[in-house]
């Protein structure tokens, strides 16, 4: 063999080795980059899943938080409404509470009431006999429709000025039932006193006007007495009853 072949096939083998590591640190550069790829895509997944799952428990966690709140809201709406019935039954009256006018021994409305609004006031005639003097205190329905009265009215002598005389009178008998008034139609209580020296208990001064509140009523009437004066320290009513007695 020449030293031509000989060399020639040295050259080969080199070249062939070469070849063969240069491959080899190829495939190893192909494998480094797969395998660093593989990591990089997993680490990556992996952050992505506890970023998920930290979003999740953060849903998680508002969702919780929003519970209460819905809750305090229902209970914020209820409040004031028990709060306003609290203030209601406490507080203050409603349009259905007892006024002191209906608060009177009556079984009748205050709709179905005679008032001084609606009914005219004026003394009957005297009746004088046994040192006694009977007034008749006549209440008239003066409106368009039917009311009712019932018990005593509240009756004080006074004069134009507004000073009183003498005391309120005081009742005399039972309450009575109550007295329908058709319009037009009229009641009566009767006032009495006696006459003067029946008593050794000086006499009033002579009044100029009888101050009234019908029985069940808040709102006052006011007639002429014609000098009324009350001997005896006597003066009382009668509850009322139907008709006028003049």
């Amino acid at each position: 063999m020449s030293l031509t072949s000989t060399t020639l096939g040295r050259g080969r083998r080199v070249a062939a080795g070469s070849l063969i590591a240069v491959a080899a640190l190829g495939l190893t550069a192909c494998q480094s980059g797969t395998d660093s790829a593989s990591h990089s895509s997993s680490s990556a997944s992996a952050s992505a899943t506890a970023h998920s799952q930290d979003s999740g428990h953060g849903s998680q966690s508002s969702g919780n938080g929003m519970r209460p709140s819905g809750s305090q809201s229902r209970s914020a709406a209820a409040g004031p409404s028990s709060q306003a019935g609290g203030k209601s039954a406490s507080g203050k009256p409603g349009p259905n509470a007892p006024s002191a006018a209906q608060s009177h021994t009556s079984a009748m409305t205050a709709s179905d009431r005679c008032t001084a609004d609606n009914m005219s006031l004026r003394l009957g005639r005297l009746d004088i006999g046994a040192g006694n003097i009977h007034i008749p205190l006549v209440f008239t329905n003066k409106g368009k429709k039917a009311c009712s009265l019932r018990g005593f009215p509240g009756v004080s002598l006074i004069q134009r000025d507004g000073s009183t005389v003498g005391k309120p009178a005081t009742r005399s008998g039972g309450a009575g039932g109550s007295v329908r008034l058709q319009p037009g139609q009229s009641a009566h209580a009767v006032l009495h006193t006696v006459n003067e020296g029946v008593s050794d208990t000086p006499c009033w001064s002579k009044s100029q006007l009888v101050f009234v509140y019908p029985p069940g009523s808040k709102s006052s009437m006011t007639t002429g007495s014609g000098g009324l004066r009350v001997c005896g320290g006597q003066f009382d009513v009668t509850s009322v009853e139907p008709g006028s007695l003049g």
